[in-house]
């Protein structure tokens, strides 16, 4: 291997670091462009049957109009009343668990959806999470 440099090369390298021109950031530019247009939904004292209607129904208005990004808020379930009841489970009768389950579980749901993922501290944390749709064809 050869490790001499053409004095071409090295004069192109003393022009570039010379010049004070700034090199465009690609990585910038392709995060710059993906605004997400994003939805809200916030599920807070639904029953679990209300709030697997209300979520289905949303997910298919929002994927129509070409939604990229919805955060649903479940809570965390803190104040659920499970406790009383014996014969329901202690998760998945709480929203936070079973609203999910349901989407993951709907395959016509699902084949509108890219990615489900735990929603960041400033969206709710672990009392929401984000769905992720596909682009309307």
């Amino acid at each position: 291997m050869d490790d001499k440099i053409s004095n071409k090369d090295k004069k192109d390298w003393e022009n570039f670091l010379s010049n004070d021109e700034k090199l465009p950031n690609k990585d910038f530019e392709i995060k710059k462009k993906q605004i997400l247009k994003t939805k809200h939904i916030d599920l807070h004292g639904l029953t679990l049957e209300q709030a697997n209607i209300k979520i289905q129904q949303f997910i298919n208005g929002s994927f129509e109009n070409n939604v990229s990004k919805i955060v649903v808020v479940t809570g965390k379930g803190l104040h659920s009343n499970t406790e009383k009841d014996p014969y329901v489970s202690k998760d998945f009768s709480i929203l936070k668990y079973s609203v999910r389950d349901h989407i993951e579980n709907n395959s016509e749901l699902m084949k509108k959806i890219t990615e489900i993922k735990q929603a960041e501290i400033k969206d709710g944390g672990s009392g929401a999470f984000y769905i992720f749709l596909k682009k309307k064809l």
